[in-house]
Parts: structure tokens; sequence; C-alpha cells
């Protein structure tokens, strides 16, 4: 694609503005979502990014750096009913349209521009719209691609466009810094550091075998190509979702494997539960440990058929727990994710299998929960000693 026809649009400190347009004594203050000792900053406001305050920073310090901030809980189904809003009025432009996240999504406007006008017109329609409807501001990168139009995006935060056309590309792309790139995480920049590259433009100037050498084939061509702009992926409107998941950070770090196995159980049953409602099922299952000093794993199991039961859920996850041979460390967060995602799923048939089973349950207590609410019907390792009266 040559043409400047990919917008990517970006809501400016999404769940703090959200606050803010809520409760608009909040506006001029420093404002972070995230409470908690042990919890952790979700988002913060340009006001209190001028205390150094970014997401995924520990509360704690995020008050020790602005006592005087606003630190307000986190409100997800909030946050999901403006995204909504912002989703119908992102499809009102252009029917290519692929969400990344509650605040950001792709349009391909190729289509609209007869319309519409340029995608420079669209992207000062889209904000106006954005702000007139639902009080936030959003950021618009427009470019022939979407790494290229993500990476605009980012530069012209907050309240922004900017539009890089084909010719400006290397131009715009190569001084960049390494981290910018798409794929590149810590270990990765680490790897690229030791071979002396600091900046876009040294990846793009390595040779692309010595480049696939040192980082696998896979992560080595994406970089080359990525490097010299080249990204030919489409717009893909996805009305299905990705991923369902759940996550707990603990008041105290837990090092207990039964404590733990406990705490998974109970997330397991939480997404499971999603996923039944959905009607979905997932063919891989993956689970997070966070340590106490805030290193994070992620391991993953992808089955032979999709499930959607809580009993054959856990059970994968146990196995990918004690497959991590961490029994007494001490554990400050642990999460559950089911992915791959579909819609039906065969049944294997078992030779000499009940007529009723697991299945049949985790159905029997959706439906009592339906009724009766959400903790009518729990396992019985989920209920606390003081419950059982």
């Amino acid at each position: 694609m040559t043409t400047a026809s990919i917008l990517h649009v970006d809501m400016d400190a999404f769940f703090a503005s959200v606050a803010e347009r809520d409760n608009p004594e909040l506006k001029g203050k420093a404002v972070v979502i995230g409470m908690g000792v042990r919890g952790v900053v979700s988002a913060a406001n340009y006001e209190a990014r001028k205390f150094g305050i970014h997401s995924a920073m520990p509360v704690g310090r995020a008050r020790r750096l602005a006592p005087h901030a606003i630190f307000l809980p986190v409100d997800m189904p909030r946050y999901q009913e403006v995204s909504g809003h912002i989703m119908e009025i992102f499809e009102s432009f252009t029917p290519w349209v692929e969400p990344i996240s509650l605040d950001e999504a792709f349009l391909d406007v190729s289509g609209a521009q007869r319309l519409l006008g340029t995608p420079r017109e669209i992207a000062a329609a889209i904000r106006a719209k954005v702000e007139s409807q639902e009080g936030i501001t959003c950021s618009v990168g427009i470019a022939p691609s979407k790494f290229i139009a993500k990476l605009a995006s980012q530069h012209c935060k907050p309240n922004g466009v900017l539009e890089i056309t084909a010719d400006r590309i290397l131009t715009f792309l190569h001084p960049l810094p390494i981290n910018a790139m798409w794929g590149v995480g810590p270990k990765t920049a680490e790897t690229l550091e030791r071979l002396g590259l600091r900046t876009i433009e040294d990846i793009a100037t390595l040779p692309r075998t010595t480049l696939i050498r040192a980082l696998g084939e896979a992560s080595g061509a994406s970089l080359y190509e990525l490097a010299w702009g080249r990204d030919y992926r489409d717009v893909s409107p996805q009305d299905a979702e990705k991923s369902i998941s759940a996550a707990e950070t603990f008041p105290q770090d837990l090092d207990d494997p039964t404590q733990i196995l406990t705490e998974f159980l109970r997330l397991t049953e939480r997404a499971s539960a999603r996923l039944r409602d959905k009607e979905l099922f997932a063919k891989t299952v993956s689970i997070k440990v966070r340590f106490a000093d805030f290193t994070t794993i992620n391991r993953s199991k992808t089955l032979a058929l999709p499930l959607d039961g809580t009993h054959e859920i856990y059970e994968v996850v146990k196995l990918l727990y004690r497959a991590l041979k961490i029994e007494r460390a001490r554990l400050r967060l642990v999460g559950v994710s089911l992915e791959n995602l579909s819609s039906g799923a065969p049944e294997q048939m078992v030779l000499g299998a009940r007529e009723s089973g697991w299945r049949q349950a985790d159905g029997a207590i959706d439906r009592a929960r339906a009724r009766f609410g959400a903790g009518s019907v729990r396992p019985a390792r989920l209920i606390k000693p003081h419950e059982d009266e």
C-alpha cells in the first residue's frame, strides 16, 4: 500500500479521561487510575505524568512521586461502555475498523475518501465527533501501513494528528530508537544493543542474515522488514474476542502452593464462566505468574480439542503451574487466560463415559448463578471457613 489511508486512532489517557469526563472537578488535577498498597497503576493523566507516573508502576511508588494526586479505582464496565460508543463512531466513517484494545483501533479509510474527503480531513472529523459526543480527546496517526500509523499517533500525543506519507517513511522511521519497533521488548533490545544497534536505521543497515542469526528466522525477518517500513498487513475487522482472562494481585505475597492453586481455581472459574456465557470454546490455556520482584513469566498449552468446562481447564492450569517447579517462590499476582477461541467444538466421545459429566454440572451452575447471583454456587474449595455457617 503506497497511499496514506490507514489511521491509528488512540484515546489520550483513556481511563483517566473517562474519569475526568464523569467528574469535571478532576480537570487540571493529577489523576491516577489504580489503588491499594500493592496495586499497579492502570493509567495516569498528563498532569500525573509530569511527576514521572506511568502505567504498570506500583501504586505505592506513584503515591511517593505525587502524594497530592487523586487515586481512583479501575471502573472497567464504564470504560467498556465508552469504548463501545467510540467504536460505533469509527464505524460510522468506515466498516474497516480493527480494534486493538478498548482505547485504540486501526481504520482503513481508502474507500471513504470520495465521500468524506482526504484521510487528514477524515481524521479531523473523527476527532471532533469523539470529543463532542464522548467528551474526550484522541490522537491520530495517518500512514500507508499499520506499523507507521501507530508510531505516528504516538508522536502526536496528546490531541494531535500526524501524517506520514510514503516518501517520508524512512526519514521519520530511521532516527527512532530500537525499542520503538513492534516486537522489541527488553530481551530483544538487549540482544540488539549487544550488536551495537541503537536506532532503527542501525537495524535496517545490518545484513538480514545477521539479524536472523541473532533473533531467529521469524523475529529477525520481521524486524528487518519493519526497519525498512515494509508492513503489508491489512486492517482486519474482528468481531470475535481474541481471549478471555482473569488475574488477581494478592494483598500479601503468597508462597503456599495450596493457596496459589486455590486462587488459580477461582480465576479459572471466573474466566470459564465468561467463556460459556459467550458460547465460546478455548483451545489454548495460559497462565501468568508475577513474582515479588515483579518478574513475570507466562506459560501456555494448546490442546487437541477446545474446551469450555471449568474442571477440564483447571486441570490444564494446574499442570502448567506445577511444571514451573516454583513451589515456595513468593508470588504477588497470578492470572489465567483462555485463547484461540472458537464458537463451536467437536465433542470427544469416550467409551464407557457417563451420560452426565462436568459439562452438564457447569451448565447447571451457570443457570443457578444467573438466577440467584454470582456467588450462589461455588466449588467447596473456594468457600472460606467463616462462610460455612
